[in-house]
């Protein structure tokens, strides 16, 4: 424990929110897109609507956690 980095707080800045947001929804894309492959049944289905949905449900939930000042904006 006390070996610990120090951290000067210009190492921790936010990332990129427009970028993290544009990159869940893309991502919940391309898993949709995947419904349509050579699989059979629908357990695969399942887990890639699931995941896909997951992911805009986080998206809108930072949205409006935002927009309401429940979150910080330097996070």
């Amino acid at each position: 424990m006390a070996e610990e980095p120090v951290y000067a707080p210009d190492q921790l800045k936010p990332g990129n929110r427009k970028r993290a947001r544009t990159g869940a929804l893309v991502s919940a894309a391309v898993l949709l897109l995947m419904l349509w492959g050579n699989h059979e049944g629908n357990t695969e289905n399942i887990y890639l609507i699931g995941t896909a949905v997951a992911l805009v449900v986080a998206v809108l939930v930072d949205i409006v956690l935002r927009r309401n000042g429940l979150k910080p904006e330097d996070q």
